[in-house]
């Protein structure tokens, strides 16, 4: 997927820093994904999901950075991987747990596990199958099941929705730990869930969507929670789109 490639290091040749550039993007997003993990267990909540947000928009620009200044290698692509699990596979599932699920203990705990190791194995089919055209690959005009990033983003639903003051789930959970368990099936499973590669905007919607980017600015800073809950609910009824189109089948 990314980053740069050296031949040896014993050869006193010096590497371009612009080719460095995508390996330290990287760095960055796993540090805010580590820095998460620490404002959750210091209950800083939002603080801790605005991180995990942020590493999200920073995986999105490290591939494109590595394709744009031909900085791509294999240890680049691990390096990402890694990173992903981190920021998206564990620190979600700490946050969720230290925010919404510390009343259920240990099945609230079996559900993070569930979820991490879900994500470990959606990223880790993804790295097996990125050379195989037909499925995981970027030119694809579908995901084969939930992405990581993604994945992330659903299962922090619960907290957007608390967090927004819409419903307060901390009195509920056993929904919560629940729902990580969907998610986790959902990027384990072999459904089809829509690519941004594969979006085509009518010419006539054009204009609606640049005023309605306008407005989810405005609702982004003066509602940011309200803001991400809609989002995550956008997708949520996509994925339901997929799942009707499948018949239900997640591993069919």
């Amino acid at each position: 997927m990314k980053r740069f490639n050296t031949r040896s290091p014993d050869n006193g040749e010096r590497v371009p820093f612009l080719q460095l550039v995508p390996n330290m993007v990287t760095l960055a997003g796993m540090c805010l994904g580590l820095t998460s993990i620490r404002f959750a267990m210091d209950e800083r909540f939002a603080t801790a999901v605005f991180l995990i947000l942020l590493a999200a928009v920073i995986d999105g620009l490290d591939g494109l950075i590595a394709r744009r200044l031909q900085a791509t290698s294999e240890i680049g692509a691990q390096l990402d991987s890694l990173s992903d699990f981190l920021c998206f596979g564990v620190a979600p599932g700490v946050l969720i747990y230290h925010y919404l699920l510390t009343p259920a203990g240990g099945i609230g705990w079996i559900f993070v596990l569930i979820f991490a190791a879900a994500t470990c194995l959606r990223l880790a089919r993804f790295n097996v199958m990125s050379g195989k055209p037909q499925e995981d690959d970027k030119s694809s005009p579908y995901f084969l099941g939930v992405p990581a990033p993604a994945g992330a983003m659903l299962g922090l639903l619960p907290a957007f929705a608390t967090l927004s003051g819409v419903v307060d789930l901390r009195e509920a959970p056993l929904v919560v730990a629940l729902w990580l368990g969907i998610v986790g099936l959902l990027m384990i499973s072999k459904l089809k869930t829509l690519s941004p590669k594969a979006i085509r905007v009518p010419r006539r919607l054009i204009g609606p969507m640049m005023f309605a980017t306008v407005i989810g600015i405005g609702l982004g800073f003066s509602r940011p929670w309200l803001f991400f809950l809609a989002l995550d609910l956008v997708y949520l009824g996509l994925v339901i789109q997929s799942l009707v189109k499948a018949r239900w089948r997640l591993f069919g």
